[in-house]
């Protein structure tokens, strides 16, 4: 049902996190997946495991376009684009942040989208019927007080895929994104830390409330955007484009 055996999928910080999650949720649908990571012991263990992995930056357009070359050169097209790198950014109040650290998390979490859109979309042109996958948040339809460089990403996100929804879909190249609230791991940890130390109370009073803020009372599981993610590329959503799809346990309140 799902129509993605033998399919070539790539993956952008694939390697760890939400995106090994996405990576093995397509592996068991039949696919063939690439991921990309900057994280070098990550790649060696997804290479250790049988799976393709490159270690590059999908935030330097160098090594994208370098990678395409390389992908085109082994697999000749691509299905699937599933941009999923993403830093959480900064913490606090805007006139206290950093400027370069304001930077780095619109390159890594919108620029790095550009980037592989551009440089892929040729090889998504091969293909039969071809999606591309990005990771929006939360964050991207809701405001959260001390991560405006975050917020302001994933928004761009979402409007980035609405347009690429309009611009493609007459190539019959869907383009969908994933808004997942907060998702268990290390990473939501450190964001957990750092927003309690501008709040100045405790990491499990902070905890409490990121648990809290959807209906379910839970944090996310990773497989949780992974099965999203294989959903929105499979045959089961042909008629799926430019939607941002909540994976948040209707989440109405960031904190």
């Amino acid at each position: 049902m799902l129509g993605l055996q033998g399919k070539k999928v790539l993956v952008t910080a694939g390697a760890a996190g939400i995106g090994s999650a996405i990576a093995d949720q397509f592996t068991a649908a039949g696919a063939e997946v690439w991921v990309t990571d900057i994280n070098a012991d990550a790649v060696e263990a997804a290479r250790g495991s049988g799976r393709r992995a490159t270690a590059s930056s999908a935030a330097v357009e160098a090594e994208v376009e370098l990678l395409a070359t390389e992908i085109a050169r082994e697999w000749g097209a691509l299905d699937v684009l599933v941009n999923n790198a993403g830093i959480a950014g900064p913490t606090g109040p805007i006139e206290e942040l950093e400027t370069d650290a304001w930077m780095t998390t619109f390159d890594v979490n919108i620029h790095s989208q550009y980037f592989c859109v551009k440089h892929f979309l040729p090889l998504l042109r091969r293909a039969e019927s071809a999606s591309i996958v990005n990771l929006s948040s939360a964050a991207g339809r809701l405001g959260m007080a001390g991560r405006s460089p975050y917020s302001a990403t994933k928004w761009a996100v979402v409007g980035l895929t609405k347009t690429l929804a309009i611009e493609l879909g007459a190539e019959g190249i869907r383009c969908n994104a994933i808004c997942p609230g907060a998702v268990g791991g290390p990473r939501i940890e450190a964001v957990i830390k750092a927003k309690a130390e501008m709040l100045g109370t405790s990491v499990a009073e902070v905890t409490g409330l990121y648990t809290g803020q959807s209906s379910l009372n839970r944090l996310a599981d990773a497989m949780d955007i992974g099965n999203m993610a294989v959903f929105l590329a499979s045959d089961m959503a042909l008629h799926v484009n430019g939607q941002a799809m909540a994976v948040d346990g209707n989440t109405e309140k960031l904190y």
